[in-house]
């Protein structure tokens, strides 16, 4: 079943940019735009996919990758599905970014690790799915689960990436945010971290700041 698409913003055809928006578990596209709407940037035009029964895979992203692949696929082609809404509006491939929260925000890292072509990435409580289950068993610090390999070929040269995550996210490793950044540092992209403090899951002011600064320049 295909993700229907909801658009948001300005006009595609009379926007200076765009921004793909990917929803968490539980919540739909009409949730997510809000976040783009809250930027107050009224050249922004926005596109977000609904997961069916809103979300994107039953289980975490940690899971074995066998468990993850075909979810995973799927909601890469949401992604793709929805930045065509936007070229087909009008706007150029390389003004549109994407971003997501949580489950949403792992498909955007991941989006941009596999196919690239994204103007900035913004990956909010999130983390790289991976491509493949690495040598070496389960560890606390990924939460009980197997390591993974990261094997992408894109190149990101200056793309700006944003990961942000709590010190103590009940749902993305602090590890894994941590090699993700490096990951994506490896493929050319300008990427940087951000760790708040305490315990927690959702956006953070530091995500919302990096967003409405590489949105508006």
């Amino acid at each position: 079943m295909s993700a229907p698409i909801t658009l948001g913003g300005a006009n595609p055809g009379r926007a200076t940019r765009g921004l793909v928006l990917v929803h968490g578990r539980g919540a739909d596209a009409v949730d997510i735009l809000g976040l783009g709407e809250a930027l107050g940037l009224p050249n922004l035009a926005l596109a977000a996919p609904t997961a069916p029964g809103r979300s994107w895979w039953p289980t975490s992203f940690l899971a074995p990758m066998e468990q993850m692949e075909p979810f995973v696929l799927a909601g890469l082609d949401a992604v793709e599905t929805a930045i065509d809404a936007l070229l087909s509006g009008g706007l150029s491939r390389d003004k549109i970014a994407v971003a997501g929260f949580s489950q949403g925000g792992c498909l955007a890292l991941e989006y941009a690790a596999r196919r690239g072509g994204v103007a900035a990435v913004f990956g909010l409580s999130a983390g790289l799915v991976g491509t493949g289950d690495a040598n070496g068993g389960a560890t606390d610090a990924l939460y009980g689960h197997a390591p993974r390999t990261f094997d992408y070929d894109t190149d990101l040269t200056g793309v700006p990436v944003t990961i942000t995550v709590h010190e103590r996210d009940p749902h993305i490793p602090v590890t894994r945010a941590q090699d993700s950044l490096g990951v994506l540092r490896g493929l050319g992209a300008t990427a940087e971290l951000h760790v708040a403090p305490g315990a927690g899951h959702g956006i953070t002011p530091a995500g919302v700041t990096a967003m409405r600064k590489a949105l508006n320049s």
